[in-house]
């Protein structure tokens, strides 16, 4: 399963300290969670912002989904993101 998050960064927000706090997601919540396989993290020309998550299967997103909304790092990180501009998508992989 794909999950991709896309995003724009808070008004004000320092591009260094967002990529350092998507650093400590990757290296001390993500990496940790079960079923997952491989996150990236990718910015456009434009300002944008996307998360990429390949899963091993959506029950695995779903428990790391709730285990990251009470998670000091993931706070961290969604503290520097424009909630407004969130949205996240789920698709089956067809391999």
């Amino acid at each position: 399963m794909i999950e991709i998050m896309r995003f724009r960064l808070a008004a004000g927000v320092d591009e260094e300290a967002f990529k350092r706090a998507d650093g400590h997601v990757q290296s001390d919540f993500a990496y940790h969670q079960p079923g997952l396989l491989r996150r990236t993290t990718a910015r456009s020309h434009a300002g944008g912002w996307i998360v990429i998550d390949l899963w091993q299967s959506e029950s695995d997103a779903d428990a790391a989904a709730t285990t990251g909304a009470s998670d000091p790092v993931t706070a961290r990180f969604m503290s520097l993101v424009d909630p407004t501009t969130v949205e996240t998508e789920r698709y089956d992989t067809l391999d």
